[in-house]
Parts: C-alpha cells; structure tokens; sequence
C-alpha cells in the first residue's frame, strides 16, 4: 500500500517543489552532544547509541561522505544535505557556517536538514538557516522532542524539558525556519494518550513537519541493558501502527509527515525484529489509515 494516498509525506513535498526525487544525504560532522561530553551529562539519552548513525564517517570530509552517499542512492538527481548524526548545532557558529557551506555548495544540493536537540538553538544558527531559506534552498530544522512530557524526559536522560522546546520553536518561528519535530512512540511509562498529549502540544505550538518513530532498542545505548533484565520492551507492530495512524488521523493536512517509522541493521537492532526494514510498519501503517481514514480526518 502507498502511504502517500493517505499521508502528506516528505516526498511528495519535494517532487511537488522541485519537479523530480531529491533524496537526503545523511552527514556525520563530527559533532557530539552536550549530554554526553559532560555539560548536561554523560552516557546520552538512555536510547541512544553511537552505532545509530553512520559508522565510522565522522573523520571524512563533508564533501566525502556527500559523494560516497550519491553513490549508493539511485533514480534521484537532487538532494537535500542531511546533518544527521548527534547535535548538529553545537558548534561555534563561524564553524557552522563554515559546515553547512561545504554542504550546500554541490550544484545538484537544492537544501539543508540539520537535526538537534532544542536546548541547543543559539539565534546565530537560526540566523544561518535562514539566510539559506532566502536563497531559495530546501530547509528544515529538525528537533528531537521525543515526548511533551518531563517525566519521560527525565526517565531517558534526556537533559531538558518540554519548554526548552517550546522556547526553539517560538524563535525558530520568529526566524522564519520550518521546523520537523521527532517523537518517539513506546517510550518506558508513556501510554497511548500520553503520546496523543505530546502530539496535541507539538501541533498547538505550530509545526511545520513531523517525525515519527517506534522505541528501538540498539546495541550500544544504556536501554538495552533494560531490555535484556525484561524492564523495557519496545511497541509491537500491531500496537505502533495502531497508535501511529491514530496521531496523522489528528494531523492538520499541511503538515508534513518527514517519516513515520524507523529502522536499524542487524546486528546494531535488537528489538523490535519488524524495525529491520520500513515496509512491516508502513504498510500496516498504511492499511490502518485506509480502513479508517487518512491525515486530517480527525481534525476538529
């Protein structure tokens, strides 16, 4: 089943804007984490792991990585320069500058998404992004939210609170940045109207695009020491594209949807088995939707 039938997707955003597939390149800068080099704390976010995000390309250039991922990539002729790894904004701004430059100076490169946590979003690099967005570039600031609620927050180590990103978007907004927020379906302690809860306020603050992904447990991250004592177990297929479908149902039809599941390799996954590959949760997904209706049609 094709979600985009259903669901405003990233993808039929950009071949809508730009008239062909433009595909993401996804960099690793280098960069690391304020929770994890000892400012906010160490050890990260209790589901994170230096596994997840493209291994051993931190020390090759930009434009490295830039073409060894066009390689890989087929039936697409643009891209977007996707800042990817860790907390893409913490960094001196003369050095991000320098960064999303050498990103966005490829001729076939037509835009930049930089992922980040809210509480680190000086006004400088919102001052960069968008100076690119008034060239005409593709750009999307992407915030790892996770869940609306502080306790969860706390729970993962996650090192801020919900206001700390209700204060990014309020800036971004102000900048005129387009924000995708990320939350994490089937975190410890959360229940489907505490997810229902952290999508209402995600949408009440304004959001341009939306990220969904199921809890993944991942070598390396300090939940899967949970995961094998039995004290933390991610969604099942089932429940996460009961839930999933819910929240895009109560989804305004402009905002767009970047992704709705998530996926690691073997043997870097643990669990869930159906995260291997996106197909499992998108067509459940999908099927979901076209038995009770798709984005939108739960809107007041």
């Amino acid at each position: 089943m094709q979600l985009e039938t259903h669901i405003n997707t990233f993808g039929r955003h950009l071949k809508a804007r730009f008239g062909t597939r433009v595909r993401k390149l996804s960099l690793h800068a280098g960069f690391t984490c304020p929770n994890r080099d000892g400012t906010l704390g160490r050890g990260g976010c209790t589901f994170c792991s230096v596994l997840s995000f493209n291994e051993g390309k931190a020390e090759q250039p930009i434009s490295v990585q830039m073409a060894a991922r066009r390689a890989e990539l087929t039936r697409a002729t643009r891209y977007l320069a996707y800042f990817q790894a860790y907390t893409n904004t913490y960094a001196e701004v003369e050095e991000l500058r320098r960064l999303y430059a050498e990103a966005v100076s490829h001729s076939d490169v037509v835009g930049l998404c930089v992922g980040t946590r809210p509480d680190c979003v000086p006004d400088g690099v919102l001052e960069i992004l968008a100076g690119y967005r008034a060239q005409g570039y593709e750009v999307w600031l992407e915030l790892g939210l996770q869940s609306a609620h502080d306790e969860t927050l706390q729970r993962i180590n996650r090192g801020h609170g919900f206001a700390a990103y209700a204060d990014a978007v309020a800036r971004a907004r102000r900048f005129g940045v387009p924000v995708c927020a990320h939350l994490i379906l089937g975190l410890p302690g959360e229940s489907e109207a505490m997810m229902r809860e952290t999508h209402a306020r995600v949408l009440a603050l304004g959001v341009e695009g939306i990220k969904l992904h199921p809890l993944m447990i991942v070598k390396g991250c300090s939940m899967a020491a949970q995961h094998a004592r039995g004290e933390v177990a991610p969604p099942t297929l089932a429940a996460y594209a009961a839930i999933a479908a819910d929240l895009i149902r109560r989804t305004p039809p402009e905002v767009i949807f970047h992704r709705v599941t998530a996926t690691a390799r073997p043997p870097t996954l643990i669990a869930p088995d159906w995260c291997h590959t996106n197909f499992p949760a998108a067509n459940a997904i999908a099927a979901d939707l076209a038995t009770y209706g798709g984005q939108g049609c739960l809107v007041g």
